[in-house]
């Protein structure tokens, strides 16, 4: 199956997608935003990990979602806080498919499409 990477998520989600496969996220990162616009066009299949974006490899564990639905949110900064004065947020609403690993990292564009293998919860490594 195929799916569009979300790297660096915060292990209190993954942990709290497997307890409820209904939620929704905010993301921050500018990789991530993109990713979850393309996925938006295309794939609406979204693999989701802990490991940071530069570490995620052929056997990489996390999530395999769907995406339901996005919207992005234009958030004002104090300037005190940055340099800029605006920072978009993605809100997106997935569900829970199942657990997978990575076969193939590909990139396309501006975003990376992995490869995922699904994988039975006593095969995970993770969490």
């Amino acid at each position: 199956m195929e799916a569009i990477l979300i790297a660096g998520i915060a292990r209190r989600l993954l942990d709290e997608l497997l307890r409820n496969p209904y939620r929704t996220v905010e993301l921050r990162s500018a990789r991530n935003v993109l990713a979850v616009e393309k996925a938006m066009e295309d794939l609406k299949k979204l693999f989701l990990t802990y490991e940071p974006f530069e570490d995620v490899r052929s056997g990489t564990e996390g999530l395999i979602t769907e995406l339901i639905e996005a919207r992005e949110l234009n958030m004002r900064v104090p300037w005190e806080e940055s340099d800029e004065r605006e920072v978009t947020v993605c809100r997106a609403r997935i569900k829970l498919l199942g657990l997978g690993r990575v076969v193939k990292i590909e990139r396309r564009d501006s975003i990376v499409v992995v490869k995922v293998r699904e994988m039975l919860p006593q095969e995970m490594q993770i969490g």
